[in-house]
C-alpha cells in the first residue's frame, strides 16, 4: 500500500475525485492567503517578511506538482480578480506587475519543482527535503531578485540588499520547520501502515 502513496495529500486523500481536488485548492490558496498576511514591512523594501513562503513550501511538498501548481495559480488568479489576499491585503494586477510580481512566479515554479520531488518521496528524509526546499527557495528568490533588479533599475547590490538579505534567516527557519517536520509526519504515517 504505501508503495503508491505519493504525496501526503494522497495518503489523507487516496481516492480523490473533482470535489476532493476543489476542497484541497480552495483549502490551500486560504492557507497561502492567510500566512501572506503574516506580514511585516521591510524598511526600505518593497518586499515584506510573510508566511507565505512557508505556505508554498508546505503546499508543494504535500499536495504534489499539479494539485500545488493548481492551488497556487487559483491564489494568484483570485488576487488578480481583487480577492485582498496577497501581502498586507492588496490585490490586482498591478502586484503581479510590480517589483514584487517575481517571486509570486518564484513561488507558482517552485510549486511545480517542490511537489514533483515530493512525488518522488524527497520530502520523507530530511536528507532529501533539505535540498529539495533550499532549491524551490532559491527559484523563488531568483525570479524575485531579477524581476525586482529590472522592475526598479536597481544595481545588483542595492537589489539583494532589498531582496535578499533581510529575509535570509527567515526563510532558513521556514526550510527547518518544512524539512524537520514532513519527514516525521513520513515516519509517523509509515509506522502506522506497518502496524
Amino acid at each position: 500500500m504505501s508503495a503508491n502513496l505519493l504525496t501526503l495529500r494522497s495518503v489523507v486523500a487516496p481516492r480523490s475525485s473533482a470535489l476532493t481536488h476543489a476542497l484541497f485548492i480552495v483549502g490551500g490558496t486560504a492557507f497561502i492567503a492567510a500566512m501572506a498576511q503574516v506580514s511585516l514591512p521591510v524598511p526600505g523594501s518593497p518586499v515584506p517578511v510573510t508566511g507565505q513562503t512557508l505556505a508554498v513550501l508546505l503546499v508543494g511538498t504535500t499536495y504534489g506538482a499539479r494539485l500545488g501548481v493548481a492551488t497556487f495559480s487559483t491564489y494568484m488568479l483570485a488576487g488578480i480578480a481583487g480577492a485582498p489576499i496577497f501581502a498586507g491585503g492588496t490585490y490586482g494586477i498591478d502586484i503581479v506587475q510590480g517589483a514584487t510580481g517575481g517571486y509570486l512566479f518564484g513561488m507558482l515554479l517552485a510549486s511545480a519543482l517542490l511537489g514533483y520531488l515530493a512525488e518522488r518521496r524527497a520530502d520523507q528524509k530530511f536528507s532529501t527535503s533539505f535540498p529539495a526546499l533550499l532549491l524551490g527557495n532559491l527559484i523563488i528568490f531568483s525570479f524575485g531578485l531579477t524581476w525586482l533588479h529590472f522592475s526598479l533599475d536597481l544595481t545588483w547590490a542595492k537589489t539583494f540588499s532589498m531582496g535578499l538579505t533581510p529575509f535570509i534567516l527567515g526563510e532558513a527557519l521556514k526550510i527547518a520547520i518544512v524539512a524537520t517536520s514532513l519527514p516525521l509526519v513520513w515516519r509517523k504515517i509509515s509506522e502506522r501502515i506497518t502496524q
